[in-house]
């Protein structure tokens, strides 16, 4: 499974972006599907999960009410709409799939940068 995750830039506090992520390869392997950040000097952290073929969704408390990951299937597509910014949500941000329940992350994307700037 390949992961190119896309969508991330420069936004002003109390703006929008929205991330994709083009799964591609064997994505009948995907149980779920992750976004993840890394700000600089952090570590990297959760943000958002869905299960590819379900409706399960978890987000991390710091995004809850401001973020909503979706995705399209016929796409093969993960998005992650990212309202009411804030300085501290800038980091680089990676989508992930994992290939079973309880199974860690396997496949990565290669990260898109968001900076929010007041």
């Amino acid at each position: 499974v390949q992961l190119q995750a896309s969508g991330g830039g420069l936004v002003q506090t109390g703006g929008s972006l929205r991330l994709s992520c083009v799964a591609s390869g064997r994505t009948i392997n995907i149980y779920r599907m992750g976004w993840f950040r890394q700000a600089p000097g952090k570590e990297r952290e959760f943000v958002a999960s869905l299960i590819w073929s379900g409706t399960y969704t978890d987000y991390a408390n710091s995004v809850k009410g401001r973020f909503t990951i979706s995705r399209d299937n016929a796409k093969n597509t993960v998005y992650l709409q990212m309202d009411s910014l804030k300085p501290e949500d800038t980091a680089v941000y990676y989508c992930a799939a994992s290939p079973r329940a309880g199974v860690p992350y396997d496949y990565w994307g290669q990260g898109t940068l968001v900076t929010v700037f007041s």
